[in-house]
């Protein structure tokens, strides 16, 4: 029998970073009992602390009217942290994977968790751009490896990308589907290829943005108030590079490259010299704008 949307119980999610924290808690706030694994406590109790009190996080939704306390207290109750996978998915009837995008690294994991999960557990990857099918390839349940491809910040962004292996079965994409309309987001599905779908359209315009901004033709204020004024985008593209990160816009830049080849997402200069000096956006205080002044 194939697992339902009301079967799934218990949802593991490996990797408690900037994705994982997101993933967890929105699982968490819609009722789903999580555990999260990630390789040191340091990085746990980190990633506790980003959803009690992050941005996006609980208290800051009861600050918001958003959410009750009581359920803000409820939803941290349901999150448990570990640094073995072996306790994170005994019980799992969905993984989710949130780790550091190289392939060979999730493979390995993929390969791991097909051993140590129950024969009925799903195993999803929250990968931007790598390949579901080679993720499906490293276990002996292809058909039940599916993406779950869901958008920073995730307790806020409402799209989900099910992203359909060559091997992934139409009771799997269904499951994922379903999963996402009870968190609150909207999925599509879409096929096995680098970028998917709104990184395949979005990262053009950024990188377009930043080749603007490495010529010298205007500032990152004025970049930035073009697109916002002239076409009605809620942010501008450089904005939304310091907010993403721009080591992980790099990262997702070089593997969308290496597999089409297509200049479009050759990654300007500009980003790589940014990155080497520690200028990452946001979350570093400095990318193309400076947040120690602000």
């Amino acid at each position: 029998m194939a697992l339902k949307a009301e079967d799934v119980k218990n949802v593991a999610v490996i990797g408690f970073g900037v994705m994982g924290t997101g993933i967890a808690q929105v699982f968490a706030q819609a009722g789903f009992n999580v555990y999260a694994r990630d390789v040191s406590e340091e990085v746990l109790r980190r990633g506790l602390e980003t959803i009690k009190s992050g941005p996006f996080g609980l208290y800051k939704a009861v600050e918001k009217g958003k959410l009750k306390r009581e359920e803000a207290e409820a939803a941290l109750a349901r999150i448990k942290t570990t640094t073995s996978l072996d306790e994170a998915v005994k019980e799992a009837d969905v993984v989710v994977e949130a780790i550091f995008e190289n392939l060979e690294l999730k493979r390995q994991l993929f390969k791991e968790l097909d051993e140590k999960c129950p024969k009925h557990t799903v195993l999803a990857s929250n990968t931007s751009t790598l390949s579901i099918t080679a993720l499906g390839g490293a276990t002996k349940r292809p058909d039940k490896v599916v993406g779950m491809h869901f958008f920073n910040p995730v307790p806020v962004m409402r799209l989900v990308e099910v992203v359909r292996g060559l091997a992934t079965s139409d009771e799997t994409v269904q499951l994922i589907k379903d999963l996402a309309v009870k968190l609150g987001k909207t999925p599509i599905v879409v096929k096995d290829v680098p970028g998917f779908v709104a990184n395949r359209i979005a990262l053009p315009y950024l990188v377009e943005a930043m080749r603007v901004y490495e010529q010298g033709i205007a500032s990152a204020e004025d970049i930035d108030t073009a697109m916002k004024l002239g076409y009605n985008m809620p942010m501008g593209p450089l904005e939304l590079l310091d907010l993403i990160g721009l080591d992980t816009t790099l990262d997702v830049l070089e593997s969308i490259y290496r597999e089409t080849n297509d200049p479009k997402y050759a990654p300007p200069f500009i980003l790589k010299q940014m990155v080497r000096a520690g200028w990452l956006g946001r979350k570093s205080g400095r990318g193309f704008y400076d947040y120690t002044k602000k």
